[in-house]
């Protein structure tokens, strides 16, 4: 960091005064965005500029002063109770059964995040094996909020996913000459016979065998775009069901790199830097000492899920006045052109509801109300946080133990993932699934991927009860043994207590019965 040293004997004030006018009049010029009110960098620039005193000050120093006892944290980290089901996974054919002739090549291209192309990925499975198609590698498109143009064989293991389903369906890399002319590329220029664009929103089985297997049968090939969410999660045969937990529970595995950093932020979490003793004669106590040392201690990991586009999406007040309401808005009609429902409803309506994500502040001040102190290591699982490090502040001073990829890794230890959304989503989803416990600020393809893969391994999730919080937050007299006492009873059934999948829920967030037996 540059450091710049005020030497008071070589100023003249009015030469201070000079150059003090001379910087008001030049700073526009060297950076116009901020002074620019419709410019696109303008939003995101202005509010973090501007981040709001907390919003919730009688709350947050009473929770500055909790003392936690020994009994609550014991309850917390409990695991949890076995639930009587079990992961149940097998091959959907024998491998005498698979040799049968292909119908074609399946192509699909994915849009969206780390974890919807993961649900894509699985389905394209699914649809492949319906299909009795060789399925091609899935494309993963370029995000435009995130612009990560990672693709699958830089985020998975690409050998085990193909290994692990080849008594399933047959799967190739890339496609062989004869049809390499398949690009999206070619997809893109013009409309083609061999691409299907309008595969309907959960569609059925049979609308693929409908509608797909022609197109296969006649040209041997057939594209699938957009593909995200194109598989009913009803009305299916269970080993279709079953194939698609086999591949998001077995198959996808992130590459060895993603693993060896994500590993080596697990271990640091669990055996932080030890205080010895130097030069103590105390054998007994410094032996004593060494093996407290080597019990792992407990973390937790928080998904917190408040980025700028979260932020204007939800059209809630965030506490940053009228200036961060004007911001957003822009930002909101600059992305989405109006077509946000939430911007009809007032802020009190869209929290009691449920509809505003919850601020670092408020994540803070749930955890503190369940339980957690000072003393519990929490690493922050995020990608960039709207209001940068300032909007964090509140939510550091209540959990000092805080730590995150920056924190507990080397610039070079994270070469491979600087400015890569998607590398750096999958670290946080590989330490999340190794926490002790995992929490997500605000429902999203992070939070429901997470609860599931969770769910199915029986560990310990805490699903916060948004309703509730929401109103919480709205009365501004409550005190915090009235907070604390609704929060913990309003939380007790969504600590990761398994809940059967409901039809049209997604399998990947509720993944029993279709992927779990009962012992």
């Amino acid at each position: 960091m540059m450091r710049f040293h005020h030497r008071s004997h070589c100023y003249h004030p009015l030469r201070r005064e000079t150059i003090a006018g001379l910087f008001l009049l030049l700073f526009p010029v060297f950076l116009p965005c901020l002074f620019t009110p419709f410019s696109h960098a303008s939003p995101s620039t202005f509010s973090e500029w501007n981040v709001p005193k907390p919003k919730h000050l009688p709350l947050l120093r009473s929770a500055l002063q909790r003392e936690s006892s020994n009994g609550e944290l014991s309850d917390l980290w409990a695991p949890l109770a076995d639930h009587g089901w079990r992961p149940c996974l097998r091959s959907v054919n024998a491998p005498s059964a698979l040799p049968q002739k292909p119908e074609g090549f399946l192509q699909v291209f994915l849009d969206g995040g780390l974890n919807q192309q993961r649900m894509g990925i699985c389905d394209a499975v699914a649809v492949a094996k319906i299909l009795n198609a060789t399925l091609v590698i899935p494309h993963l498109e370029v995000n435009p909020v995130w612009q990560d143009s990672s693709s699958f064989i830089d985020i998975f293991d690409v050998d085990h996913f193909i290994n692990v389903l080849k008594d399933d369906i047959s799967i190739v890399k890339e496609l062989p000459d004869e049809f390499s002319w398949s690009t999206r590329e070619y997809y893109a220029t013009a409309i083609r016979a061999t691409r299907i664009k309008r595969a309907p929103v959960h569609a059925s089985a049979n609308w693929y065998l409908d509608n797909v297997l022609p197109v296969l049968q006649s040209y041997g090939i057939a594209a699938i775009s957009p593909f995200s969410h194109r598989l009913s999660f009803d009305n299916l045969p269970s080993g279709i069901q079953q194939l698609r937990c086999k591949v998001n529970f077995k198959a996808l595995v992130f590459v060895p790199h993603i693993r060896a950093l994500g590993d080596a932020l697990v271990h640091r979490l669990s055996y932080p830097p030890g205080q010895s003793e130097p030069g103590s004669t105390n054998y007994l106590r410094e032996t004593t000492d060494q093996n407290d040392k080597q019990r792992p201690q407990k973390f937790v990991v928080l998904h917190l899920r408040f980025d700028k586009d979260m932020a204007a999406h939800s059209a809630c007040d965030f506490g940053g006045g009228k200036a961060e309401k004007l911001a957003l808005a822009k930002y909101r009609q600059t992305l989405w052109q109006g077509r946000v429902l939430n911007s009809q409803f007032t802020d009190e309506e869209l929290r009691s509801q449920g509809r505003c994500p919850l601020t670092p502040e408020e994540i803070g001040l749930l955890l503190a109300a369940l339980g957690f102190d000072n003393s519990t290591r929490l690493y922050l699982a995020s990608h960039k946080v709207y209001g940068g490090e300032a909007r964090i502040s509140t939510l550091r001073e209540l959990f000092p133990l805080m730590e995150d990829k920056k924190s507990l890794a080397s610039s070079e230890e994270r070469v491979r993932i600087k400015g890569k959304a998607s590398l750096l989503a999958a670290v946080d989803y590989y330490v999340g699934m190794q926490s002790d416990i995992f929490v997500s600020a605000s429902p999203g393809n992070m939070h429901n991927a997470l609860v599931g893969h969770r769910t199915f391994e029986n560990r310990k999730t805490i699903r916060p009860n948004m309703a509730l919080l929401g109103q919480l937050f709205l009365n501004k007299n409550i005190t915090w043994s009235e907070f604390r006492e609704a929060v913990v009873e309003g939380h007790q059934n969504r600590q990761g207590q398994l809940r059967l999948r409901k039809p049209k829920q997604s399998l990947y967030t509720y993944p029993s019965p279709d992927c779990m037996c009962q012992a």
